[in-house]
C-alpha cells in the first residue's frame, strides 16, 4: 500500500504521517508538501530516516507537478491535509486560500481520476457548518447539518468538501470526507490558540483573548483524529461524510485559564483585545455516525490531552523557539540541499 499525504509537515498531517509509518512499516508513506510557513521538516524528523518514509515537496496546485508525480508513485491513496487554514489570515488574503483549498483539490481529484486509486480522503473542518448559539448546548453539527460558512477560510474548505462529493457522483471516485473539531497536541503551528498561549506564558508575556473570550470549542487531540481518519481509510464507506469530535467543549477563556495554571502563571497576564470579524460563538460535534459504524472513541479528555500537550511543549522548547525565531524554515536546505538536481 502506498499513501500520498499531502500538507505532511503541517501539524496534524504531520501526527498523520507519525501514525501511519510508525504503525503500518509494510506501508509506503510519500509526505507532499510545500513547505509554506506552516510547514516544518523538524516535525518529521523521528521518521525521516524509516525505510516506509519520503519527502517530496511540491504544490498540490501545480497540476504538471502533481500529474507528474501520479505517474511516478501510482499511490493507492491519497489522505489531503493540505490547506491554508489560519482563518485571520483568510480575512487579510481570500484568494491564496481559493487556490491551496479549492484549486489544490480539484488538482488532487483529477489526478486520482486520471491514475486511479482505492481511497482519496479529503480532511475537512467543522467550520463548513457555521456557528451554534451559546445558549442552545442541546444543539451539535451532524453530517446532515447544512453548510453555513463564516469566513474565507470555512467557505474554501466548503468549496472543496463539495468538489469531492461531486466527484464521486460524477465520475465514480472513491472518496470519504472527514470533518474534524478543533485539534490540539505536539507539533502544533505557534500562532494557534494553545501553543501560542504556552510559549506567551512561558515568556510571562501578554496573552491576547478575542472579544470576551466566551467562544466554546471542542477539542480534539491530534492523535485521536489520527486514529479516526486511519478507520475512515480503511472500513468507512465510500462518499460517506464522517464528523470527528471529542466531547470536550470549553470557552477559549477556560482553556486559557488552565493553561495558565498548570505552568502557575498569573491569569493578570490575560489581555482581551477586538475581536476577530465574524468570529464564530459555538463549535460542536456529534461524532455518533463514526462511533456507532467504525468503532471509533476518543482516548484523551481535554484535563488529560492537555496535560500532555503542556509537558510536550516544555519538553520540546526547542522545536517551538525555532519556529518563533524561523530558524525551522532552513531545515529544508540544510536536509535536502545537497540531495537537489
Amino acid at each position: 500500500m502506498k499513501i500520498i499525504v499531502t500538507g505532511g509537515a503541517g501539524f496534524i498531517g504531520g501526527n498523520f504521517v507519525h501514525h501511519m509509518v510508525n504503525k503500518y512499516p509494510d506501508y509506503e508513506i510519500v509526505n507532499l508538501d510545500l513547505l509554506t510557513y506552516a510547514g516544518n521538516l523538524e516535525t518529521l524528523k523521528p521518521v525521516e530516516d524509516r525505510p516506509n518514509y519520503q519527502f517530496v515537496r511540491g504544490d498540490i496546485a501545480d497540476r504538471k507537478f502533481v500529474f507528474e508525480l501520479f505517474e511516478k508513485e501510482r499511490p493507492d491513496m491519497i489522505v489531503n491535509f493540505a490547506a491554508e487554514s489560519h482563518v485571520d489570515r483568510s480575512i487579510t488574503d481570500p484568494e491564496a486560500f481559493v487556490r491551496t483549498n479549492v484549486m489544490g483539490t480539484t488538482t488532487l481529484l483529477d489526478a486520482c481520476r486520471e491514475y486511479g486509486i482505492q481511497r482519496y480522503h479529503q480532511v475537512s473542518t467543522d467550520e463548513v457548518y457555521g456557528d451554534l448559539p451559546l445558549d442552545r448546548p442541546d444543539l451539535f453539527f451532524t453530517e446532515e447539518t447544512p453548510l453555513h460558512t463564516s469566513s474565507p477560510y470555512s467557505s474554501s474548505k466548503a468549496a472543496a468538501d463539495l468538489f469531492v462529493l461531486a466527484y464521486q457522483r460524477t465520475y465514480g471516485l472513491p472518496v470519504t470526507i472527514s470533518r474534524c473539531s478543533n485539534n490540539y497536541g505536539p507539533y502544533h503551528f505557534p500562532e494557534k490558540l494553545i501553543p501560542l498561549m504556552i510559549s506567551r506564558a512561558l515568556a510571562d508575556g501578554e496573552l491576547p483573548v478575542y472579544g470576551d473570550g466566551a467562544n466554546v470549542r471542542d477539542w480534539l487531540h491530534v492523535s485521536d483524529h489520527c486514529g479516526a481518519i486511519d478507520l475512515i481509510l480503511h472500513k468507512g464507506r465510500v462518499g460517506e461524510i464522517y464528523n470527528v469530535g471529542g466531547h470536550n467543549e470549553r470557552t477559549n477563556l477556560e482553556v486559557v485559564k488552565t493553561i495558565l495554571a498548570a505552568l502557575d502563571k498569573p491569569e493578570s497576564l490575560i489581555r482581551f483585545v477586538k475581536d476577530r470579524p465574524g468570529h464564530d460563538r459555538r463549535y460542536a460535534i456529534d461524532p455518533t455516525k463514526i462511533e456507532s459504524e467504525l468503532g471509533w472513541k476518543p482516548m484523551y479528555s481535554f484535563d488529560t490531552g492537555i496535560r500532555q500537550t503542556i509537558e510536550w511543549y516544555l519538553a520540546n522548547e526547542s522545536w517551538w523557539k525555532h519556529i518563533i525565531s524561523g530558524e525551522y524554515s532552513r531545515y529544508f536546505e540544510k536536509m535536502y540541499g545537497d540531495r537537489l538536481e
